[in-house]
Formats: C-alpha cells, structure tokens, sequence
C-alpha cells in the first residue's frame, strides 16, 4: 500500500493522521475544554437541531465566542478530515464516500464520549462535523479543478 503511494499522498496520510490525533486529543483530553473530568451526571442530546437552535435563540446570552466555537467550529473543525481523504484513498474520491467516512468518524468520537463520560454526545455534533467533511471535499475538489486548468495552461504555453 505504502510503496505504490505518491508524495503527495504520503504527505497526505502524514497530515490525515496527525489532524486524527490532535482531533482525539481535543475530544478526549484537552484541559481547556474540560475533558479530563468525568461527570457523574452525564448530559447528552438525541434530538436533532436542538442545541444549534439553542445556541442560535441564546447567543447574546451565551457570547458570541461560545456560538462561534460550537457551531462554526464543529463544522470547520471537520473540514480538514474532508479535504484529506480523497488525497490519501482513491475510494473516497467520491463525494458519497467522504460524507459517509466523515459521519462514521464523528459518530465514533461522539460514542466514545457517551461511554467514556468525557464531553457530551450530541447529535447536532454529528452533523455538523459531516457538514465539516464536505465542506472539507469541496474544497478538495476546488484545489484539484484549479491544479489541472494550472497544469493545462503550462502544457499549451
């Protein structure tokens, strides 16, 4: 697998799994969001929507800096893994694949965290972390569009 790869897609998976391991460090072990403690009471959402709409209805309430990290940053922070994965395994090349591998890798973390009793599971961070792995293959898409009109311009100079 490893000898048959490119640079590029070496450098991919160097840069895929270093994202993964800073993703479960934030997730899991990060201080400043409090993961280190486990709660005895254990607080968790499986109602869809319901804690973007709260973050959205209490923004004032709740600071601008914490609705901008809950919602803007789950998506943004899922973009990384979107835009890495086609790089590194031609299956995921197409949209469907990365959309799907992006909520399987959310769902993971998220069920950690409801066994672990670190964080909080939350159904709205599910999707908005797939949202962050398309986002994330659009801009893959976008990169890879400019890279050959770039490479065709120079082969017609």
């Amino acid at each position: 697998m490893i000898r048959n790869t490119t640079k590029k897609q070496k450098l991919g998976w160097v840069l895929l799994i270093t994202y993964m391991a800073l993703v479960v460090y934030f997730m899991f072990f990060a201080e400043s969001f409090d993961r280190m403690e486990v709660r005895e009471e254990y607080h968790y959402n499986l109602v869809l929507f319901r804690e973007i709409k709260r973050f959205f209805i209490y923004r004032e309430q709740l600071g601008m800096k914490a609705f901008f990290l809950n919602i803007v940053g789950n998506a943004v922070g899922f973009m990384p893994f979107g835009f890495f994965l086609p790089v590194v395994s031609r299956r995921s090349r197409k949209w469907y694949n990365t959309v799907l591998f992006s909520f399987t890798f959310s769902l993971a973390i998220e069920v950690t965290q409801l066994v672990l009793k670190v964080g909080s599971f939350d159904v709205d961070d599910i999707l908005l972390n797939t949202i962050g792995g398309a986002l994330g293959f659009v801009s893959y898409r976008i990169v890879q569009n400019y890279r050959r009109r770039r490479m065709n311009g120079k082969k017609t100079r």
